[in-house]
């Protein structure tokens, strides 16, 4: 089988290759933050509600509180699915500016909702556009990233999403402490509408990125791609282009005559969903969520109002926010040295042993003593997920699959990893009043320490491998295991 990324021309030239093997300029990384807004919008749109949550003023049943704290991540699954097949169809960029335009339509509804069915239908539509762009925005960056960098660029994705939580909850800071008398009016509509201008900017931004070569290639659009190449940095001539696209569909060919969904895209398809569960189940999202709620009543210094515990709850949550954007630095440092499976494995670890350190201060401290050993188990627990285990699944979601099911598959993926997420967040409550939350919190230490073991034994290392390389490892292990049965 011809290797994608060695399809070489005529002339010798391997246009792929040499895109693998380029030195990534200040544009890559601007097409890279501009494919991972997406990120920041996901991360501020998920977190913000956790703010304005105690100020909204529909009645809403426990089933609905559950619903609006984690229907975006329904909706998120629903989104990713409907976003793989029409990214494989209509490409990546035309997928990325519609999500940014329903991420502001969502917001916008959100602030002007006249009750809770249209709030409630809102976050949902918000969710929409978060599932659709978490599934294309790293398999976009994935198909033009040099494969000594596709890591680092790849990881903006999870860095973004660091920022706008903090970004969330900065501003509901800003907003509770300036008019903390209109936090059941204004302020709650403010906080959650805000999220419409950096949307707002994404449509216009992203209109003007190029899409993907490799997918403009096996769509036969040879122009497109000479002009693509070229703002990469890369002189391509259309029939160049034309020539390299002939080899990548000779190879999807053959793909295609055994099915597109070959042992080896099953089999990679099956790790990049556990890690997602495993990423979800373990806990992350708990003290961003719930952090305003749950951490008040330690930090509230004895105040007793509704909006000055909230404040102070949104003010720990912040801080943990702040611990979650400096430690994904690290990972984007590492990511593309250390490799894959070490960050994960040692983020798990580290998740697990600091989750106890915060269920030994519930459950056995009071006073301030409580909130320091609280404050330290956290802050560490979110640093070990940073480094090791957040950028990593998105990471290899976006780089393991061949490009013509990238969509598809990165889709199904996400979508597994929000179903895990509306899961947990939804169950959360009744799990934490039937256990307590230092119960709670040992049994995510034992679900991090179960997904060592599924890193240990299922996850390969693809730390410089082009994406067609990393796709020829699990085809090889599928193999493998075929041969041994």
């Amino acid at each position: 089988m011809v290797s994608e990324a060695k399809a070489a021309q005529p002339s010798g030239r391997s246009v792929l290759e040499e895109l693998d093997s380029r030195i990534p300029t200040g544009f890559y990384w601007y097409l890279a933050v501009l494919a991972c807004i997406g990120g920041f919008l996901f991360g501020y749109d998920t977190s913000n509600i956790g703010s304005a949550l105690g100020f909204i003023p529909y009645h809403l049943s426990s089933f609905a509180t559950g619903y609006l704290v984690a229907g975006a991540s329904l909706g998120a699954a629903a989104g990713a699915l409907i976003a793989g097949p029409l990214t494989d169809r209509f490409g990546r960029k035309a997928l990325l500016v519609t999500d940014a335009a329903i991420y502001a339509i969502g917001a916008i509804l959100s602030a002007v909702t006249i009750n809770a069915v249209m709030l409630l239908g809102s976050r949902t539509l918000i969710g929409l556009a978060i599932g659709a762009d978490s599934a294309i925005a790293t398999s976009y960056i994935a198909e033009f990233a040099p494969r000594s960098r596709r890591g680092q660029l790849s990881i903006i994705q999870q860095w973004m999403i660091t920022v706008g939580i903090l970004v969330s909850y900065l501003i509901a800071l800003v907003i509770l402490k300036a008019a903390p008398g209109s936090a059941g009016g204004l302020d709650w509509r403010l906080i959650l509408g805000l999220g419409a201008i950096p949307a707002l900017v994404a449509v216009a931004l992203r209109a003007r990125m190029p899409e993907s070569p490799r997918w403009l290639m096996l769509n036969g659009r040879y122009a497109d791609t000479a002009k693509a190449f070229g703002l990469l940095g890369m002189e391509v001539s259309e029939d160049e282009a034309r020539q390299a696209a002939d080899e990548l569909a000779q190879v999807e060919q053959a793909r295609r005559r055994k099915t597109a969904w070959t042992a080896g895209v099953r089999r990679a398809l099956i790790v990049v969903c556990v890690f997602f569960i495993f990423q979800q189940i373990s806990g992350i999202n708990v003290p961003f969520y719930y952090g305003p709620t749950l951490l008040g009543s330690y930090f509230s210094g004895g105040t007793s109002t509704a909006v000055s515990t909230a404040t102070a709850g949104v003010e720990v949550t912040a801080i943990l926010g702040a611990v979650n954007v400096i430690a994904t630095y690290f990972a984007f440092r590492w990511i593309d040295k250390v490799g894959r499976r070490p960050l994960a494995m040692w983020g798990y670890a580290g998740m697990a042993v600091f989750i106890l350190v915060a269920a030994a201060g519930v459950g056995f401290l009071t006073g301030v003593p409580k909130t320091v050993l609280v404050m330290v188990g956290f802050s560490f627990f979110i640093t070990s997920f940073a480094i090791g285990v957040g950028g990593t699944g998105w990471l290899i979601q976006g780089e393991v699959f061949p490009t013509a099911v990238r969509g598809r598959a990165a889709a199904i993926g996400a979508s597994v990893d929000w179903i895990a997420n509306f899961a947990l967040i939804e169950v959360f409550p009744a799990w934490h009043n039937a256990i307590g939350l230092g119960w709670v919190m040992v049994c995510f230490a034992v679900i991090a320490v179960l997904a060592i073991g599924f890193v240990y034994r299922w996850l390969p290392e693809t730390k410089g491998l082009s994406v067609e390389e990393a796709v020829s490892v699990f085809e090889r292990q599928a193999g493998a295991k075929q041969a041994a049965a």
